[in-house]
């Protein structure tokens, strides 16, 4: 098996820790401080990472450094909006919002590098956008704001993800792991600093396993192997393997949090995945022909 083949099993995986992290993070966080819980996960994959790559850290430039801090900055955000999505939403739900990460990606690269947009892309947005109402707006006409901040958050990661292709393209980007971590447990602990509701030592023993579980598997683990991928392979092609986050995620809920399948749910969904790969349908070709 080729390396790229590993990296796609190892993104495949992910997803499933991705996926359960939905339901994990919605019983965790509870009434507690959605910041706080991101800054000790943060802060646990800090620490996790360094004693992985502490030889790495004994040669780190200053420029791996202002890497890290630049790309936390999306990062943060993306996953700040997405736990206070999860907070007021279902996590089967914004497993699915979420998904729209993946048309928001090559939407994004015409707006910042004025590239014109291939008719399949259109399409597919326009199929998101549609199974995004459905999911999303209510009888009376109005919106969850759990689905607004899912949707900000699934904007953010989808700069992230540009970004990373970006350097990963010129420099190895391992080096940039660890600051990058740091950098966001730090911007989580300032946004936590400032809530004057913050439970900084939450008694649940649900919060902490989900610190465990959260910094472990869908943080330490699946941004290191997505960003080592991303050297290999494009933000598009990464995106695509992210579709298997929301069927994780639903069945996850659904067994976790005995969260039902709703036909908006059901629809709306199946619309969002049906539009993720009508815009990567390119990529889908070479892979077969590969």
């Amino acid at each position: 098996m080729g390396k790229k083949n590993i990296l796609l099993v190892l993104l495949i995986l992910g997803t499933a820790f991705w996926g359960i992290s939905f339901s994990v993070t919605k019983l965790a966080i509870g009434q507690a401080s959605s910041s706080a819980f991101l800054f000790y996960r943060f802060l646990a994959a800090t620490t996790v990472l360094s004693v992985i790559f502490w030889k790495r850290l004994k040669t780190i430039s200053w420029g791996a450094v202002k890497t890290g801090f630049t790309l936390a900055i999306p990062l943060t955000a993306g996953i700040y909006f997405q736990t206070l999505g999860i907070k007021y939403s279902t996590a089967s739900q914004c497993s699915f919002v979420a998904g729209m990460c993946v048309v928001i990606i090559p939407l994004m690269k015409i707006i910042l590098y004025r590239t014109v947009a291939p008719v399949k892309i259109w399409i597919a947005a326009t199929i998101a956008l549609i199974g995004l109402s459905i999911i999303s707006i209510k009888k009376d006409f109005s919106v969850n704001i759990g689905d607004l901040y899912t949707i900000a958050g699934a904007v953010a990661f989808a700069v992230y993800l540009i970004k990373v292709e970006t350097h990963s393209r010129s420099k190895d980007i391992v080096n940039t792991i660890v600051p990058m971590f740091a950098a966001c447990a730090l911007f989580t602990g300032c946004i936590a600093v400032t809530d004057v509701n913050t439970n900084w030592l939450p008694e649940s023993n649900t919060f902490w396993i989900g610190i465990a579980y959260c910094s472990l598997f869908s943080t330490a683990y699946m941004y290191t192997v997505s960003n080592i991928a991303q050297r290999h392979i494009s933000a598009e092609r990464v995106s695509i393997i992210y579709l298997f986050e929301p069927v994780f995620g639903a069945i996850a809920a659904f067994f976790i949090l005995g969260e039902g399948f709703t036909w908006r749910l059901l629809l709306g969904g199946s619309l969002i995945f049906l539009a993720t790969l009508i815009s990567e349908v390119k990529f889908l070709r070479r892979a077969r022909q590969s």
